[in-house]
């Protein structure tokens, strides 16, 4: 509720400033790097601004996600960013499905730490899968042992907790999350 709470209330200014921006377009003002960068920038808190109300706030099982809004969401997030989605997922997907693919993508992020591109594919039902390549990968044990068994209270920190946010959701859906593959293969595949 609070993650809900705080993009609620962040959404609706980020919101403003890519609506002056339009006017600004409409009513001709000459194009600038300047307001080029505050276009870039506004897309890209809105879409971050989306994509953390998915995967911190409150979830309903009853509704569902369009495929079309969440790769708007990772599209705006790829802008100038240092990771690169492909969301290949067919169709809506459940809202708190997508919460997890969402957690799970934020996770793969931390690992790319020089950037690199994540693949998110459903080749089964209820089963997620998310490949992360990339170079100089960063994937520890203790994020990793974070992931399977949740996190020691001395661990958890604000830069790790989408980890242990994954592993209590995953453990409440009944879920395990699998890893493979090591920084040093250059490619880090998560399934639950």
């Amino acid at each position: 509720m609070i993650g809900s709470r705080i993009c609620h209330d962040l959404i609706s200014p980020i919101g403003a400033i890519m609506n002056g921006l339009e006017m600004m377009h409409l009513s001709e003002v000459p194009p600038s790097p300047e307001i080029d960068l505050i276009d870039e920038c506004a897309t890209h808190a809105s879409a971050r601004i989306r994509f953390f109300r998915l995967a911190y706030g409150e979830t309903n099982t009853d509704y569902s996600i369009s495929g079309t809004e969440i790769r708007d969401i990772l599209d705006a997030m790829t802008l100038n960013g240092r990771v690169s989605y492909d969301w290949q997922v067919n169709g809506d997907v459940k809202r708190h499905e997508a919460r997890i693919a969402f957690l799970g993508l934020q996770c793969l992020e931390a690992v790319l730490p020089r950037g690199g591109r994540i693949t998110v594919k459903r080749p089964h039902t209820g089963i997620w899968q998310l490949v992360a390549e990339g170079h100089n990968m960063n994937m520890s044990a203790d994020l990793a042992g974070m992931l399977r068994a949740g996190p020691k209270a001395d661990a958890l920190c604000a830069a790790n907790v989408h980890f242990a946010m994954l592993s209590g959701v995953l453990r409440g859906a009944g879920r395990k999350p699998e890893l493979e593959g090591t920084a040093d293969t250059g490619t880090v595949t998560l399934r639950f």
